[in-house]
């Protein structure tokens, strides 16, 4: 059992990775019904929640069949950061968590996400102070360093656990890799191989498959991790990974149905959250991944995306039904 506070996670998590614009309530609620142990809120701007903009404060969002899950905050200033946290803190997730390791550049040139990484005194007192701003257990998303060249992460996460993080995820990349080129989880191995840390440290990058996945948590000897683009169109990753981890057999691929129907239901939630107009717009996104590798499926995707009536998409729904009823996904 992994413990975060009083938070009880199963052996070997498998968390779902904050991202911008995909880890709404709609998409954690999908990831929640096919098997992701930990979530957390896509990041939300210490500033944008003190200005209380209606973006930022949206996504505080959370529900209890989300539960366990935690919100993600960033930001560069620490009055901002502590009294961000306290915001969090009157919506009760399970913890708050800081990203220091979002490598966009409108991020980083506010001295936020992972332009932390060359600060990491910075990091500190950022972090004393959102600890500072709540009563929830704080947890850390960073990257091995800001480049090849300035690999910090063992530092970083033995002055983490030092002020009282109570995890760590680390994405096995440099800022300066961006999402490109191979993680390199040898120096997460390193951080949880040191005698000092104590805290649950968690993995994060290019885990795509439940193969992959078995390697990693073999190869590495972490305490979970962390899944991020792999569950975009995708929620039935966790499942077939913990299904594998269970018996070494692979759980054949979502069939034609299980794909109509989780689009259908992300489409339906995000509706009910977002309201109709908005929920069918940002919808759009997402369509190309479940229905990736679906022959002759170009016609229907087009239909999906252009189309802006609930009633009109649900029929398109049907349609896709009807065309692939005989369907035999390998």
């Amino acid at each position: 059992m992994v413990k975060i506070g009083n938070i009880e996670l199963p052996d070997f998590p498998l968390l779902l990775a904050p991202m911008e614009d995909v880890s709404d309530p709609p998409f954690r609620r999908l990831c929640k019904q096919h098997g992701a142990d930990l979530m957390y809120s896509e990041f939300i701007s210490s500033e944008g929640l003190i200005r209380d903009a209606m973006k930022s404060r949206m996504k505080l969002d959370i529900f209890d069949y989300e539960r366990p899950v935690g919100i993600q905050i960033f930001g560069g200033d620490e009055e901002a950061m502590e009294l961000s946290a306290k915001i969090v803190d009157t919506v009760q997730p399970d913890l708050v968590d800081i990203n220091f390791g979002c490598p966009v550049k409108k991020v980083v040139c506010k001295g936020a996400g992972a332009g932390v990484l060359k600060d990491v005194d910075l990091m500190v007192r950022l972090t004393k102070a959102v600890i500072k701003g709540t009563s929830l257990p704080v947890t850390v998303k960073t990257r091995l360093g800001w480049d090849e060249n300035s690999i910090n992460i063992d530092e970083v996460a033995e002055r983490l656990q030092d002020i009282g993080v109570q995890a760590l995820t680390i994405h096995a990349r440099t800022r300066a890799q961006m999402y490109k080129g191979h993680s390199d989880w040898s120096h997460i191995q390193r951080v949880k191989e040191n005698p000092r840390i104590t805290m649950p440290i968690f993995g994060n990058g290019d885990i795509d498959s439940p193969q992959k996945a078995l390697e990693y948590k073999n190869k590495y000897g972490l305490d979970g991790m962390m899944i991020g683009r792999a569950a975009i169109g995708y929620p039935w990753i966790f499942d077939e990974i913990k299904h594998y981890f269970k018996t070494g057999e692979l759980l054949p691929p979502p069939d034609m149905e299980a794909r109509i129907q989780a689009a259908q239901n992300h489409l339906t939630w995000s509706m009910e959250w977002k309201g109709e107009r908005v929920g069918i717009v940002e919808m759009r996104r997402h369509y190309t991944n479940y229905f990736k590798g679906i022959h002759n499926f170009k016609e229907y995707r087009q239909k999906l995306v252009t189309n802006d009536s609930a009633e009109e998409l649900m029929k398109i729904f049907d349609e896709i039904r009807d065309a692939y009823s005989d369907y035999q996904i390998v």
